[in-house]
C-alpha cells in the first residue's frame, strides 16, 4: 500500500528529475571546459606526448623497415634500419614510454569528478511476509581541494614521461651503435678471410718454389719442410678466420632481430679515409655531450620527478575537501520514494601512525638518490667523450700507419720471394716476409674497423649518432 499522497509523490519525482538533469548538465559543462577536444579513445591526448616508434631517418626521409630480398646485399643502412625497427630492445623501451604516457592520463583523470551508478533488486521475507525491494542511485563525487597532492602526482608522471622519452632515445642510439659495430665486425671478419686466403696462396707459392729448387738440386729438404709447415699454418689460419666470419654474421643477424642462421650477404665495405671531423677541442665536445646526451636528460627528469614526489608525500597527509551529490530511488513492497542529496565532505587525517612523516623522509632520500645518479651520469658522459675522442685519434693515426706498413710488407715479400726463386735467397727470408705481410694485412683490416667503430662511438658519446653519420659513412662507399 502506498502511504504517500499522489501530489507528494509527483512533487518528489519532479524534484528528483530536475536534480538529475541539473547534475548531468553540470558534468557536461565541466567536461566540455576541461576537454575541448574530447575523444573517448584518448580524452587527454596522451598520443601527442607519446614518442614515435623508432625509425631511421636519412636526408629528411624515413627508411622503410623491410628485409631485403634473398639476393640483395645488406648495407650499413639496411642493417641499422632493421635493428631499430625489429630489435626487441627498441620495442621494449618504446612500449615502456607508452605505458608512462598512459600514467600521465591517469594523473590528469584525478582532477575530474567521478560518476557512479548503482541498482539493486532483492526479495525480503520477514514474519511470513515477503516483499520485493528495488533501489537505484546515481552519485557524483569530486575532490575539490587536496593541498596540491594531485598536482604533485601529475608533475611526477610528466617528469617520468620525459625520462621515458629520453631513455628511449638513449636505447635507440645504443642499438644504433651495436648495429654499426656488428656490421663492421662482420666486414672485418670477411676481410680477414680474404687476407688469410691471400696468405695461403702466397705460402703455397713458396712451397712450390721450394719443391722446384729441391728437384733441381739447389734446395734442401729442410727448405721444403719449412715451406710445407708455413702453408699448413696459413691454411689453419684461413679455416679459423672463416669460423669467425660465420659467428660475426650470426651476431649481426641477431642485432637486426633476425635468427642467427639467417643467410646474409654484405655489400662492399665503406672505405676508411681518416678525416678531422671530430677533432675539435675535447672540452667543447664534453659540453656539447652534456647538452645532448639523452641519458643525462633522463637522469635530470627522474630527479625532478623525485622532487615532486616530496610534495606529493607531504600533501597526502593533509586534509581534503570533496563534493558529493546524486539522486536515489527506492521501492519496497510497492511503496516507492525518491530522494537526492548534495554536500561537502572534509576529510582530516588526525593520526596515521607517523605514516606521512616516513613517507616524506623516504621521498627526500629518493630525491638524494636521483641527484647522485644524475651527477654520476654527468661524470660518466665526460669520461665517455674523453675516451672516445682519444680512441678516435689513436685509430686515425693507426689507420695511416697501417697503410704504410702494408705497402712496405708487400714490397718486402715480393723481393724475398723473387730472390728465392732466383736462387740467391733462403726460405727463411721468404717465410718471415710472408708472415710479416699476413700480420700487416690483418692490422690494416683491424685499423679500418677500429676507425669506423671509434667514429661511431664518439658520435654516440656526443648524443649525435643518427642518420647523418650513416650518410657520411655511405658517402665513403667504394664504387662497385
Amino acid at each position: 500500500m502506498n502511504l504517500l499522497p499522489s501530489c507528494t509523490r509527483r512533487t518528489a519525482r519532479t524534484s528528483a528529475t530536475a536534480h538529475r538533469r541539473l547534475v548531468v548538465a553540470g558534468m557536461l559543462v565541466l567536461l566540455s571546459a576541461e576537454l575541448p577536444a574530447f575523444d573517448l579513445g584518448d580524452p587527454f591526448a596522451t598520443r601527442d606526448i607519446t614518442p614515435e616508434r623508432p625509425v631511421l631517418r636519412i636526408d629528411g626521409g624515413i627508411v622503410p623497415c623491410q628485409v631485403p630480398a634473398a639476393d640483395t646485399p645488406y648495407g650499413i643502412v639496411e642493417v641499422v634500419d632493421l635493428a631499430l625497427c625489429r630489435n626487441p630492445t627498441t620495442r621494449e623501451v618504446w612500449s615502456a614510454a607508452r605505458v608512462q604516457a598512459a600514467d600521465v592520463g591517469l594523473a590528469q583523470a584525478e582532477f575530474l569528478p567521478t560518476l557512479d551508478g548503482r541498482a539493486n533488486v532483492s526479495r525480503i521475507r520477514a514474519d511470513s511476509r515477503s516483499a520485493s525491494q528495488r533501489n537505484g542511485s546515481l552519485t557524483v563525487s569530486w575532490l575539490l581541494f587536496d593541498f596540491g597532492a594531485r598536482s604533485a602526482n601529475l608533475e611526477v608522471a610528466r617528469q617520468l614521461m620525459s625520462a621515458a622519452t629520453s631513455t628511449l632515445d638513449a636505447s635507440v642510439q645504443t642499438v644504433f651503435l651495436n648495429a654499426m659495430q656488428a656490421y663492421f665486425n662482420a666486414q672485418a671478419a670477411r676481410a680477414a678471410v680474404a687476407a688469410a686466403v691471400e696468405s695461403e696462396k702466397a705460402s703455397r707459392e713458396s712451397l712450390n718454389a721450394a719443391e722446384v729448387r729441391y728437384r733441381v738440386g739447389t734446395g734442401t729438404p729442410a727448405d721444403r719442410l719449412q715451406a710445407q709447415t708455413a702453408w699448413s699454418q696459413a691454411t689453419l689460419t684461413r679455416i679459423r678466420a672463416e669460423g669467425v666470419r660465420q659467428n660475426s654474421l650470426g651476431r649481426l643477424a641477431n642485432v637486426m632481430g633476425l635468427d642467427a642462421n639467417q643467410p646474409l650477404r654484405l655489400d662492399d665495405p665503406p672505405s676508411a679515409r681518416a678525416d678531422e671531423r671530430f677533432s675539435d677541442d675535447v672540452a667543447a665536445l664534453i659540453g656539447e655531450a652534456r647538452l645532448r646526451r639523452p641519458e643525462l636528460k633522463a637522469a635530470e627528469a627522474e630527479y625532478r620527478a623525485a622532487e615532486a614526489g616530496i610534495d606529493y608525500a607531504r600533501a597526502s597527509g593533509l586534509p581534503t575537501l570533496s563534493l558529493g551529490a546524486g539522486p536515489k530511488w527506492e521501492s519496497i513492497g510497492g511503496v516507492s520514494a525518491n530522494a537526492s542529496s548534495i554536500g561537502l565532505t572534509l576529510d582530516v587525517p588526525l593520526f596515521s601512525g607517523f605514516n606521512t612523516t616516513y613517507n616524506v623522509r623516504a621521498a627526500q632520500a629518493r630525491s638524494d638518490v636521483a641527484a647522485a645518479r644524475r651527477d654520476n651520469v654527468r661524470q660518466q658522459v665526460a669520461l665517455e667523450v674523453w675516451e672516445s675522442w682519444q680512441s678516435l685519434n689513436t685509430a686515425t693515426q693507426t689507420l695511416r700507419t697501417s697503410a704504410d706498413l702494408l705497402a712496405s710488407a708487400e714490397h718486402s715479400e715480393r723481393v724475398a720471394l723473387g730472390r728465392y726463386k732466383a736462387g740467391v735467397g733462403n726460405i727463411l727470408d721468404v717465410l718471415n716476409a710472408q708472415s710479416a705481410l699476413a700480420n700487416a694485412r690483418l692490422q690494416r683490416v683491424q685499423a679500418a674497423l677500429d676507425w669506423h667503430v671509434s667514429r661511431a662511438t664518439l658520435a654516440r658519446a656526443l648524443g649525435a649518432l643518427d642518420g647523418q653519420v650513416l650518410s657520411s659513412t655511405r658517402s665513403r662507399q667504394d664504387p662497385r
